[in-house]
């Protein structure tokens, strides 16, 4: 399953983290973890107020246990600046692009993925806003960023011992 992320706390904390792979003109940011509730569920945790027929009001408790858990999965969001793509042609173009990136790779690892865009194409090379030079080139440049992000990393030396 391939969620979308939409709340501006779920890319803070993935934005947070140092990305996981760069290229050319994207930064891709893993989290494993699952989204922070959305607005629908915070507000049945809250206490609900219940009308009643009588004109009076009763509160209602809703148990935390009745909120469903954010289903595992790989939940993508995009950040895609204006001032790297000033037209929303191009804006478009790129997120779409992104969406297929994902949705061509079903074994990603699960939790939440932030692809950033860094830096602009040049308008030189793609003088326009929604060329198919410029849809493979931006598909070609995922694809090799999703390569990356999915190799395994080496493991980091441990710092050195102090002894006394």
């Amino acid at each position: 399953m391939i969620g979308k992320l939409q709340r501006p706390v779920d890319f803070e904390r993935v934005l947070g983290r140092q990305s996981r792979a760069r290229s050319a003109h994207f930064a891709l940011h893993h989290l494993p973890a699952t989204p922070a509730p959305s607005a629908w569920h915070a507000a049945r945790l809250r206490t609900a107020q219940a009308e009643l027929s009588t004109g009076g009001t009763q509160p209602v408790h809703n148990p935390v246990e009745q909120v469903p858990p954010a289903p595992e999965g790989c939940w993508v969001g995009m950040v895609v600046p204006k001032r790297h793509a000033k037209r929303s042609v191009t804006r478009q173009l790129l997120k779409r692009q992104i969406r297929a990136a994902f949705a061509e790779r079903p074994g990603m690892p699960p939790g939440m993925w932030v692809v950033r865009l860094r830096s602009p194409f040049d308008r030189q090379q793609f003088p326009s806003a929604a060329s198919d030079a410029l849809r493979q080139a931006a598909r070609a440049e995922l694809a090799q960023l999703l390569d990356r992000a999915l190799k395994p990393r080496p493991p980091q030396a441990a710092p050195p011992e102090v002894s006394a």
